[in-house]
């Protein structure tokens, strides 16, 4: 979000020429700087026990391709908690351990999503109202299942290494 006016005051900002941060939105009667606030998000991929990925079919997403498991932080919760409760709501899967992979940036809703990668055992799917349907994919097949380039993608893509190098 990037600021017009001042969320404690309500006045309209100026720019500023703040230190290294150059040009920022600047509040003169609270005599403060406004940076910009972006929101956070995870993104995870289910792998059970049989190198299987759980994806999901969301179509008020996509209705041309299979997704992750994704969804924002609630205040007061740590990534890796988001992360256990999203695959639990969204597939009813229960996670055993989410293992950090690496961040994106989500232009189109100007979002930060923390990448993960989360082992589970392969059970039938228990889908919350969100999920139109889910399915399990050998890792070498999921990457065909998202859309090339995506952020899901390039999540797989990770992951798939990062398994590779737990088994060496």
């Amino acid at each position: 979000m990037r600021f017009a006016y001042c969320p404690y005051c309500g006045g309209k900002v100026t720019f500023r020429e703040i230190g290294d941060e150059g040009q920022m939105p600047f509040c003169e009667a609270c005599d403060r700087p406004l940076f910009d606030v972006m929101h956070t998000a995870i993104i995870t991929l289910p792998v059970n026990e049989q190198g299987e990925a759980a994806l999901l079919r969301q179509n008020y997403v996509t209705k041309d391709s299979y997704v992750c498991v994704a969804g924002y932080l609630k205040t007061g919760e740590t990534a890796e908690t988001a992360v256990l409760r999203e695959v639990q709501e969204e597939t009813g899967l229960t996670p055993e351990r989410a293992t950090y992979i690496s961040s994106y940036y989500y232009e189109k809703n100007d979002l930060l999503m923390l990448g993960f990668l989360t082992h589970v055992s392969k059970r039938e799917f228990v889908l919350s109202g969100e999920v139109d349907s889910a399915a399990w994919f050998p890792l070498e097949e999921a990457l065909a299942q998202v859309r090339e380039g995506s952020i899901a993608w390039q999540l797989i893509q990770a992951c798939r290494a990062k398994l590779l190098e737990e088994k060496d």
